[in-house]
């Protein structure tokens, strides 16, 4: 019979990211750079979704590694890790060919991601610990479809890899802590009833992830994907003609990716913007912070495109930039619903406002010009500051004596 111990609280040692984990995250920068040139031109509505999709295993498959290392600490096998960012160079050398079709890549993504996810699984089992609060690091329930992908064809395959990634969020919101303590139960004992070592008593124990260390990781990969809109506005000015409008919009663009770097991390918690350490658990944290960065990665995307069309955007440039603010904007909303006091009248007079603005601009804004569009998203972006910055000197006014 097995038993499983409680978890033990997050050690209150100080911990920050090891060298193996920045070497680890060097594979994140180039991920995410491969993964945002796919909306580079005018992308549709084809490769909006192939984005997504690539996104989405991107980061789960960072995640589970990442979380390995977060428990793990100085018991982390490096040859698991440098193998699993091997597979996901792999992964990121693969997306473009996967953008155009090719199928020999579209399969070796597809098992390297098949790969990097029974890595995490056996580095887990290894362990003898339960992460309730990601389960699919240790479940291969969504990898069932990635290897069923091996043998299907364009677009077969995207659907596959989409209910994969469909499956992993399905077990994340619905599995239970009980749930996933009961099966681990029941698998070892039919292990050990197999192997007939009855007298062993093997101990399962639950995972407490370190709470800073893990902020630290995830606002690094925040990082990663701002320094990409630093990044594709480099590389399109470096290639265009330099004059006074594409200085506007260069200092447009460097403007609107401060403010978002300020509501990432001087308003908000591991990159997203007022999310505090206790105001969410972590199964919704998690998938906040990975949607939260797939916005400000596509929106990197938008100012690369926008330094290309100096003077006037394309629809389907000028809607990429203004929906992206948009959702990262309506994230924001979701994150802030569990602080205490005010939200309503917070969600009203910010996260409507920003979230309608940015989709009116895209809507109505044929007639703008590139570096209107985006000081327009710059203004937009400073209004909650603004905001939050005049209702704290009404506080401070009202509590004066004789106020």
């Amino acid at each position: 019979m097995n038993e499983v111990s409680p978890a033990v609280p997050a050690s209150g040692e100080e911990r920050h990211a090891t060298w193996l984990e920045l070497f680890f995250d060097l594979v994140a920068v180039a991920g995410v750079a491969q993964i945002a040139h796919l909306l580079h031109g005018e992308p549709g509505a084809a490769d909006l979704g192939l984005y997504a999709l690539l996104f989405l295993a991107f980061w789960t498959a960072w995640i589970c590694f990442t979380l390995y290392g977060n428990v793990a600490g100085e018991g982390t096998h490096a040859r698991t890790v440098l193998a699993a960012m091997f597979g996901m160079a792999v992964m990121a050398a693969a997306v473009p060919g996967v953008h155009e079709g090719e199928d020999g890549q579209a399969r070796a993504l597809a098992l390297a991601y098949v790969v990097i996810r029974v890595l995490a699984h056996r580095a887990w089992r290894h362990r003898r610990e339960l992460l309730v609060d990601w389960p699919a690091a240790q479940m291969s329930l969504g990898v069932i479809p990635w290897i069923v992908s091996l043998w299907a064809n364009e677009p077969t395959r995207y659907w596959l890899w989409a209910l994969g990634i469909a499956l992993d969020l399905w077990v994340t919101f619905t599995v239970s802590a009980r749930d996933i303590i009961e099966n681990r139960k029941s698998h070892d004992e039919r292990e050990e009833r197999r192997s007939r070592r009855r007298d062993t008593v093997p101990t399962v124990s639950v995972a407490a992830p370190h709470a800073d260390h893990l902020s630290e990781r995830l606002g690094l990969f925040v990082i990663i994907v701002l320094g990409e809109g630093v990044a594709q506005v480099i590389e399109a000015a470096s290639e265009a003609t330099w004059n006074r409008r594409l200085y506007g919009l260069a200092s447009a663009a460097f403007f609107l990716l401060v403010a978002l770097w300020s509501l990432s991390f001087r308003h908000g918690y591991a990159g997203v913007p007022y999310l505090t350490a206790r105001s969410l658990p972590a199964r919704a944290a998690l998938p906040l912070h990975c949607f939260v960065s797939g916005c400000l990665a596509a929106l990197a995307a938008g100012l690369g495109a926008a330094a290309e069309h100096p003077d006037t955007l394309p629809d389907s440039t000028r809607w990429l930039l203004c929906a992206s603010l948009a959702g990262y904007f309506l994230l924001t909303g979701i994150a802030a619903l569990r602080q205490p006091g005010g939200v309503r009248r917070w969600m009203l007079s910010v996260v409507v406002p920003c979230c309608a603005l940015p989709l009116l601009i895209a809507g109505f804004g044929r007639g703008l010009g590139t570096l209107a569009v985006v000081w327009l998203l710059v203004a937009v972006t400073l209004w909650p500051t603004f905001y939050e910055s005049r209702r704290a000197r009404g506080v401070r006014a009202e509590a004066r004596p004789g106020a």
